[in-house]
């Protein structure tokens, strides 16, 4: 039996996670959320996998502690506490989880744009806090029929747009990294132009990444081409206003109102900002609802167990590949391509000859790098952790493996890749494509169609089309009292079916044997994803 992986939890997430690791037979799960920061070093030394948070600090003295390190998952979205270029030089792959808060994020920023409008926060003060009935003294302005600029129309800033527009705003979407449909799709407005936002917007509300040329990207230039009166939301990072910028504007009359989650220092008990009357604060809680901690510490506990496993690492921030300069669309594919080809591996056993990539729509346009990460998920049950997506090609050239990739016309979905495995005896493929935004989908094994997620524990069984065969394989599960999840069933018109059939435990060999034993039956075989 193969050594368990060692997945350490360095800070509190919810337990919805952490229970992913503590039922995984290959995971060794180590919960150090309460152990002080420098025992912790103590405890890092075999550990492959580690999930942290903002409280503790990912830089040399940590790194050089996690001697065995492969991966390191930020529970969250911002890496501002994590030495991504040390974790790089030692070839540890960092990842975050930026989607998990998404909704929580966006509602936030509506609490802050309507308190924004209203001064809520301050006529609530006075008549609880201080007892003091004041009408004229708080009157606001209606969203209806206001501009609202948004910088940053990603997963955040378009569904704040989306919400906005609901209340009868004018919506001005500012991102150069985008497709510009995205934001006339919508009926928006977008604009390649930032001062367009600032000379004509009576809201501003910011949503991108803090990079280099985002931090400080509004200043004081940038605050005097705004409209008097402006009202300014920042519900994304600290310091993409410069908090010098806000005080002056403040200070002036410029800003009518200023709503804030993020601070350059946090905790911000002692920040400027705080001390003026026209302003909506919390404390960095855009991310705290149930619902997106769960969400959070789930995700953060799946990308675990892939990378402990080698399957993929999704949300890869430092891989050759920058997964953060590519359009939206295709990080989910990066993540599917590898489980694809680590199922067809599972499936067609013996040495592999060659690994074929075959793409169809937009995304054949980065088929040439998903290339890779098939090549990593097909060859990392061979190689383990020799493998990276670094020497991947090398690799496969020293095995004698042949990667190749072609684009293919459009077959009915927008986009959609193969990954095809060739071994001395035979080929397997695997096909599939992403639903909405990341709705990770198979939809065809091998010549056949199906629908289903490449998630868990799975048998496939291929057999001659003919009665009593789904009560044949039903009883023998039943016998072995292993639970059906789903059962996914294709055919292809020529006298044979092949079925998919999700399961709840581990298939063992004696389980297999019993299946392949059946008259009906082609192969079975277990995969686990």
């Amino acid at each position: 039996m193969k050594k368990a992986k060692k997945v350490i939890v360095c800070d509190a997430i919810l337990d919805e996670g952490v229970k992913l690791l503590r039922e995984a037979e290959d995971i060794e799960c180590i919960e150090a959320a309460k152990v002080p920061k420098d025992e912790l070093l103590g405890m890092l030394g075999d550990v492959d996998v580690a999930i942290t948070r903002s409280s503790t600090e990912v830089g040399e003295t940590f790194l050089n502690a996690a001697k065995n390190l492969k991966a390191l998952i930020r529970a969250g979205v911002g890496v501002d506490n994590v030495d991504i270029a040390g974790a790089s030089k030692r070839g540890i792959i960092v990842m975050n989880v930026p989607t998990a808060n998404t909704i929580a994020a966006v509602e936030l920023t509506m609490a802050h744009l309507l308190c924004s409008a209203r001064s809520f926060v301050n006529s609530h003060n006075y008549l609880k806090q201080e007892r003091k009935w004041e009408r004229e003294k708080w009157y606001g302005v209606e969203l209806m029929g206001k501009t609202l600029g948004i910088i940053g129309f990603g997963n955040i800033g378009s569904r704040v747009g989306v919400r906005a527009k609901a209340f009868g705003m004018k919506i001005l979407a500012y991102d150069p990294y985008i497709s510009p449909s995205k934001v006339t799709d919508l009926d928006m407005q977008y604009t390649t132009n930032l001062d367009d936002i600032l000379t004509k917007s009576d809201f501003i509300t910011i949503h991108t990444p803090k990079t280099k040329e985002t931090n400080g990207m509004i200043g004081l230039n940038e605050l005097k081409k705004m409209k008097d009166k402006v009202r300014l939301i920042n519900c994304a990072r600290g310091g993409l206003y410069t908090e010098e910028a806000l005080c002056e504007g403040l200070k002036s009359g410029k800003i009518a109102w200023l709503g804030i989650d993020v601070f350059v220092k946090e905790p911000a008990t002692d920040n400027p900002l705080l001390d003026f009357e026209n302003v909506s604060v919390s404390a960095h809680l855009g991310a705290n609802t149930l619902e997106s901690q769960a969400n959070i510490a789930v995700q953060a506990c799946e990308q675990a167990l892939n990378a402990a496993r080698g399957i993929s690492y999704p949300n890869a921030l430092n891989l050759p590949i920058k997964t953060e300069d590519l359009p939206n669309f295709v990080a989910p594919y990066i993540e599917l391509v590898s489980k694809m080809a680590f199922l067809c591996a599972q499936m067609q056993k013996g040495a592999i000859k060659s690994i074929r990539l075959e793409a169809e729509g937009q995304i054949g346009e980065y088929a040439k790098s998903m290339l890779t990460f098939a090549a990593v998920g097909a060859l990392q049950s061979i190689l383990g952790e020799s493998i990276n997506y670094v020497n991947a090609e090398f690799m496969a050239q020293e095995k004698g493996i042949e990667l190749g990739f072609a684009t293919l016309p459009n077959s009915g979905y927008n986009n959609k890749l193969c990954v095809k495995i060739v071994t001395e005896n035979a080929s397997f493929s695997v096909a599939g494509t992403i639903f909405e935004e990341n709705d990770q989908r198979i939809v065809d094994l091998n010549g056949f169609k199906t629908d289903f997620k490449p998630k868990g524990k799975m048998i496939v069984f291929k057999n001659k089309d003919i009665p009593g065969v789904i009560a044949k394989i039903s009883g023998i599960l039943a016998h072995n009292k292993i639970n059906i999840a789903d059962f996914r069933l294709g055919r292809d018109g020529s006298g044979y079916a092949l079925a998919v059939i999700l399961v709840d435990e581990f298939i063992g060999k004696a389980v297999l044997d019993e299946l392949n034993a059946y008259e009906a039956c082609i192969f079975a075989r277990y995969a686990e994803l």
